[in-house]
Order: structure tokens, then sequence, then C-alpha cells
């Protein structure tokens, strides 16, 4: 298993224009917009709180958690710039809430990779490499699902996390160099 740095094209990547655009019509109140942002990002605010917690359910409540403010703060969406990464960073918050209150799920072995279908021998790749990556620091974890499975430039992994953006490759960085190291691959 290799992870690679998504392919990028000379210009930066504009602001996704339909999340944008549900942004802008749930600050003007229009609840509908909800399902619009639920139906593009829900999937990734899921993912990045399962790698986080570990647990199915506690990425599920994250996740509802994101939803219910939404609906309750919605005034304050109307001054956000990156509504993809204010999504990331509200479900980065929700939960580290769950991690750090202890109401947390006891992690069931959820898989953090899925095995792609038709490939009878992945399914153990995704699971060591589940292993794994559970095995990483937080932030080091957290900042390697950002760059390769959620797209973000380390400049926008600083801002959801609070971090410079050295400090976001660095930790991308030493996330892989370990992952690599556990997986027995040269670097």
């Amino acid at each position: 298993m290799t992870l690679e740095a998504p392919a990028r094209t000379g210009r930066a990547r504009s602001p996704d224009a339909e999340t944008a655009a549900a942004f802008r019509r749930l600050a003007r109140g229009d609840l509908a917009a909800l399902e619009v942002l639920y139906d593009r990002e829900a999937d990734a605010l899921f993912a990045l709180a399962l790698w986080l917690t570990g647990s199915r359910e506690d990425a599920a409540d994250a996740v509802q958690e994101v939803f219910v403010k939404l609906a309750a703060g919605r005034g304050r969406l109307a001054r956000v710039r990156r509504p993809r990464a204010y999504l990331l960073a509200m479900a980065r918050s929700a939960a580290l809430d769950r991690l750090r209150s202890g109401r947390r799920e006891e992690p069931a072995g959820d898989l953090l990779l899925e095995a792609p279908a038709g490939d009878p021998g992945s399914g153990l790749d995704a699971e060591a490499a589940s292993r794994h990556l559970r095995e990483l620091p937080l932030p080091q974890r957290e900042a390697v699902y950002l760059r390769y499975f959620a797209e973000l430039s380390f400049a926008e992994i600083g801002r959801v996390t609070g971090v410079s953006l050295f400090t976001a490759a660095s930790r991308c960085r030493l996330g892989l160099q370990k992952l690599r190291h556990r997986m027995g691959v040269e670097s």
C-alpha cells in the first residue's frame, strides 16, 4: 500500500462551489441546504472523526454534532470563506471532544481503511494498515488523513488543526515515515 500526494495542477484549487452555495443558502435560513451539505461532506467528516477516535459510533456522533451546530448557528456561516475546511475543523473539534470527555465508545476494531472490492488479499492489507495507523500519534494520523484522503494542502491542514504550515507538513512527513517503517516499506 502506498500513499501518494494528490495530483496538483499548476493553479490553486478553488473552493467547492456547491458546498459554498449550500453554506450561503443555510446562512440565509434555508434548512434544505443541510441535506446538500450532508450529501457532499458527511463521508469526509465521518472519515476524519473515525481516524481520530477509532470508533464508528464516536465518529457518527461527531458528525451528528456538526450538523446540529450548523442548523443552530447558521448566522455565522455567511462569514466562512472555506466551507470544507470549516466543516472538517468542526468534525475535528467534535471528535476531540469525544476523546477528552470520557463518553467515548470503545473502538471495536473498526478499519480506518477499507479494502477495494474484488481483491481478496487486500482485506488483510487494510486491516494491517488500519492497525498501523491507530498506532501513530493522533496529530500525525490526523495530518496523514487530511493530506492524503481529504486532499487538503499543508496550509489548509494548519488552519483546520490550528498549527503552522510547517508543523502540519512535519506531522504528515513523520507519520508517513513511521507508517513506512512499521509496514516494512523502504523509503
